[in-house]
């Protein structure tokens, strides 16, 4: 079906068929690696990919493919990660509390931030927290910076959340609010505040 295009040409139609299918979840591609194998005919190419799938509405989920060809790669990396996703706590658009995520060599630690901070991460882990619908965050790698550990680490991170519900269901006590909590939960309010001092100029 592909036969005549570029690999460039079958990258951009595999993407655009992802972005038809999807049905409201955003994928990023970490990155496309090329390993070769040397057998008697000269090098033989195969490409692996690794892929980050997400609603950003709190699902995420991490996938990686092997193929002869990059878009197979690609799409089997996409349909893994579909298949891996999962739905972890957040608090307003920052996460419910500090956590550090480790995964070989690396470790990654992620802060929670007042609103208006952003994403203060490196590509890998901005990947994943973009995806997620995480809009403020701090974090800070350590060890090795290889971008697929980076990501494989931020996600252990994302599985250490538990919700403050849970924390004082699991502890049976009842925890005071941090300042972040309150910060998040102060920002819906002033919104709304501001929308109904609008209205009234008008």
């Amino acid at each position: 079906m592909n036969v005549g295009l570029s690999s460039e040409e079958r990258i951009i139609l595999m993407t655009k068929q992802y972005d038809d299918d999807r049905g409201g979840v955003d994928s990023n591609t970490v990155g496309v690696y090329r390993t070769a194998a040397t057998v008697k005919g000269g090098r033989r190419f195969s490409f692996s990919a690794m892929v980050v799938c997400g609603d950003r509405q709190g699902q995420v989920g991490l996938g990686y493919g092997k193929a002869n060809q990059v878009p197979n790669a690609i799409e089997k990396a996409t349909k893994k990660a579909k298949r891996e996703m999962r739905e972890f706590p957040l608090t307003g658009t920052t996460i419910p509390h500090e956590v550090t995520g480790k995964f070989g060599a690396c470790s990654v630690r992620l802060v929670p931030a007042s609103p208006g901070t952003g994403v203060i991460a490196g590509a890998a882990v901005r990947a994943v927290l973009d995806l997620l619908g995480v809009q403020d965050c701090l974090s800070k790698a350590y060890g090795s910076t290889n971008n697929k550990n980076l990501t494989k680490a931020v996600i252990d991170g994302l599985r250490q959340l538990r919700s403050r519900e849970t924390v004082q269901m699991l502890r049976k006590v009842e925890l005071e609010k941090t300042h972040t909590e309150q910060s998040h939960e102060a920002v819906p309010s002033v919104v709304a505040e501001k929308v109904t001092s609008e209205e009234a100029t008008v």
